[in-house]
């Protein structure tokens, strides 16, 4: 398999985003391939909060929400899928799959051996990591879950959504670092350009392309029959505890996706609404993270 691996030196000072990177490179099924992850705080904490970014972004996502976890006593860690950051990132955009990047998280749970989790996500990491629990349910214990949905592949697509799958394949070298300053004014022009960091031309950004057309968008869609069985275990099995918050100014996967997903959660409380963020609401991530650790004390 012919991967690219963006060089080292794309990611030297980055702003706010000291943590050392780590890999692993046995993945059960991807022993070709490096995937990269943050591991902060103790090993030996009570709860593991593992953090899923989705498109087009990476662990940086979470740099605002890493330290107060880490400061509360909690492990963190926080993978790129294959594709993004600063793991691998294969050349065939056919190697892009609902399954593949879900058997990828799994087996990277495993290899870490990760318990008492608690999911953090948020976009593709809610539409990929949502479909985790109901298999390893003795690894997970509590959901923090933002802007994002579970791909059933029996809804209707948002119209937001279908506009911004028709934007990203009418621009497949997507300007990454352009982007999250539209969708997040209050960033820097350097924190945009980080978010750019993984990408130094198209050829890296075959999983930026794919990741808007694997979203299920019909029943016997990839990754559609599992959604359903999740939406099924959540509705009636699971019994940790969630906490939800809504970026109220994200057009794609706003407030009406996140209310309708929230039924479907059993014992899922009232949402926290910041009426300031959008899409991207780990941006305003220290009083989501901060507001996240009181609910569950």
């Amino acid at each position: 398999m012919h991967a690219l691996r963006t060089p080292d030196e794309r990611f030297l000072d980055l702003p706010a985003y000291p943590y050392a990177p780590r890999y692993v490179q046995d993945l059960a099924g991807f022993e070709d391939l490096r995937m990269h992850y943050l591991d902060e705080g103790k090993r030996d904490a009570a709860h593991t909060f593992l953090c899923l970014h989705g498109e087009p972004t990476w662990s940086y996502l979470y740099r605002k929400m890493i330290p107060v976890f880490a400061g509360a006593g909690e492990r963190v860690v926080a993978p790129d899928l294959f594709g993004f950051g600063r793991s691998d990132k294969p050349a065939d955009e056919g190697f892009y799959s609902f399954s593949r990047h879900r058997d990828a998280l799994v087996a990277l749970i495993e290899r870490l051996d990760l318990g008492n989790i608690t999911l953090v996500c948020q976009d593709w990491g809610g539409l990929l990591g949502l479909t985790l629990p109901m298999d390893m349910p003795q690894r997970f214990t509590r959901l923090l879950i933002m802007n994002t949905a579970l791909g059933t592949g029996d809804v209707p697509l948002t119209e937001g959504f279908v506009a911004w799958r028709a934007w990203c394949n009418k621009n497949p070298d997507m300007d990454v670092a352009k982007l999250m300053a539209r969708s997040c004014p209050h960033l820097s022009p350097a924190e945009c350009q980080a978010y750019a960091a993984p990408y130094p031309d198209a050829s890296y950004k075959a999983g930026v392309r794919r990741f808007p057309n694997l979203v299920p968008d019909r029943p016997d869609a990839g990754g559609a029959e599992i959604s359903r069985r999740a939406r099924s275990w959540w509705q009636s099995e699971w019994k940790g505890r969630t906490f939800m918050a809504i970026g109220m100014k994200d057009p794609v996967l706003g407030p009406p996706v996140m209310h309708a997903l929230r039924k479907l959660i059993r014992g899922c409380p009232a949402p926290y609404e910041h009426t300031e963020a959008g899409h991207f609401l780990q941006e305003w991530g220290e009083d989501i993270a901060q507001r996240a650790l009181g609910a569950f004390i």
